[in-house]
């Protein structure tokens, strides 16, 4: 993680990450085919764990969507924006379009579950009342913004003006599901 975060994919090389690893060249290759590969490995054992946990959970029975949405954005900010992991997102952001079968992989593992998960959220708020506007299930993506804004600001413009990403969520929810009343 440290050679592809540090040097991006592209330059990131075998020799360098074997060097960092103290092991010879050529153990990498008793366990990955190529860089793309370890790569895709990297990908599933630091970020696709966390994707899965948000697709598995069961809908909030008592709570409300809204409350879920929270707890997992929360989890989210937490476990990735918080972390290397967030690198990792910036890598594919950054790189993607130059390698689009590293962006094809972290769509197949990562974003398309992420979506059908928030749909599924969506969806359940749409039939429960807690939100309104029927289309917003067609476009998920709206539901993650605030999470990869999170992402990108705080590695590119956190020193110029820092974000409460927990606030922007709140703010980019109470627009989604209405301002919560004051309790």
């Amino acid at each position: 993680m440290d050679e592809f975060i540090a040097r991006g994919f592209a330059a990131t090389r075998l020799d360098d990450i074997a060097k960092r690893a103290g092991v010879a060249k050529g153990t990498i290759y008793l366990h990955f085919k190529d860089k793309e590969s370890m790569f895709e490995e990297l990908i599933r054992t630091a970020i696709v764990p966390f994707v899965s946990r948000l697709a598995t959970m069961p809908p909030a029975m008592n709570g409300s969507v809204r409350d879920m949405v929270e707890a997992l954005a929360r989890m989210f900010l937490k476990e990735v924006a918080g972390t290397r992991r967030a690198d990792l997102v910036r890598l594919i952001v950054a790189e993607g379009p130059r390698f689009p079968a590293i962006a094809d992989f972290y769509y197949r593992e990562v974003v398309s579950r992420g979506l059908v998960a928030m749909r599924g959220l969506i969806e359940l708020a749409i039939a429960r009342g807690e939100i309104r506007e029927p289309k917003l299930a067609q476009f998920p993506q709206l539901l993650i913004a605030p999470m990869m804004i999170a992402v990108l600001w705080k590695s590119l413009f956190e020193r110029h003006a820092p974000l409460d990403a927990e606030a922007m969520l709140q703010t980019h929810l109470d627009l989604i599901f209405g301002a919560r009343r004051p309790t």
